[in-house]
């Protein structure tokens, strides 16, 4: 099979230039790095090497590009599973404002007694940081030292005396 070379229109050229430093998710951008330099003439084995991918993958983003443009190789779609805590995302978030927690552990319980999902504190914590909740440091607050008073303190000599 012959390889078809990457051609890129102006504004194609335009958009894939500007996404591959700006684009938000990392994935994306070395998508659009490997399309640039496609378009300008390194071969696949090159631009496997050059952005530390296999030429596997770069295959891959040719057909996603070849079938979807730009929008089927901007698509990001990790197969990743989600939580059965996310539907309950809304009324542990109220549930936590409301009265906040101390630990990861009051967290764990108090998710328990709201959705009667059992988690550990790793997932929990995890979360609850994507929830962009964050758990406070509780310090004492320093207190300046008691000063003595003069009545309550013995006086000092600031001369001694030969005796």
């Amino acid at each position: 099979m012959a390889w078809l070379r990457i051609r890129l229109t102006e504004e194609q050229q335009r958009v894939v230039n500007e996404e591959r430093s700006v684009y938000p998710n990392p994935r994306i951008r070395e998508k659009m790095l490997a399309l640039w330099l496609l378009h300008n003439g390194l071969t696949r084995e090159n631009v496997a090497k050059i952005v530390g991918i296999s030429r596997a993958t770069i295959q891959r983003y040719v057909a996603a590009f070849r079938e979807g443009g730009l929008e089927g190789l901007g698509q990001w779609n990790p197969n990743r599973p989600v939580s059965e805590m996310v539907g309950y995302r809304e009324l542990i978030r109220e549930s936590l404002e409301k009265q906040p927690v101390r630990t990861v552990a009051e967290a764990c319980e108090r998710i328990f007694q709201l959705t009667g999902l059992q988690r550990g504190p790793t997932q929990v914590r995890k979360f609850l940081r994507d929830m962009r909740l964050k758990f406070l440091r509780v310090r004492a607050i320093p207190v300046p030292p008691k000063k003595t008073w003069p009545s309550t303190s013995k006086p000092k000599r600031l001369f001694m005396t030969p005796s």
